[in-house]
């Protein structure tokens, strides 16, 4: 458990490494509900939903620890869509947001698409910011 906390701090703090203390100095995460998405914060850590998924969509800040995964505070972001077949990405909305309701991106969504979320400020390091609908 200790390896698992030891590579989610270092996921988060090896891009910072010759820039800034700021740039990329605050770890983060998507959610869905009140559940983290990535299957596990470390960089074989891996991100997907069903077609059917229901809820709402945030990025939010994390405290890491060897037993939980705590969503801290929203920060804004903004999504785009990959296409699996000719892997063109394309932005979902042109507005930063806090939440939005996962239905509404995946009614522009197919099986083997990707939900590509986009931070808005640099402090925030966003590791798994890829989603696979399955």
């Amino acid at each position: 458990m200790k390896h698992i906390l030891l590579n989610a701090l270092l996921v988060c703090a090896g891009s910072t490494i010759g820039l800034s203390q700021q740039t990329f100095s605050t770890c983060s995460a998507a959610f869905l509900g009140n559940k983290m998405i990535v299957d596990q914060y470390t960089t074989k850590g891996k991100c997907s939903i069903p077609v059917t998924a229901t809820g709402e969509l945030t990025v939010n800040t994390v405290e890491l620890s060897p037993t939980q995964s705590k969503a801290v505070e929203s920060i804004p972001f903004m999504v785009a869509i990959r296409d699996h077949k000719s892997q063109t990405l394309t932005q979902y909305s042109r507005k930063e947001t806090k939440r939005v309701n996962i239905q509404n991106i995946l009614a522009n969504c197919r099986k083997g698409d990707y939900i590509v979320l986009l931070t808005v400020g640099s402090q925030y390091a966003l590791p798994h910011n890829e989603i696979l609908v399955r």
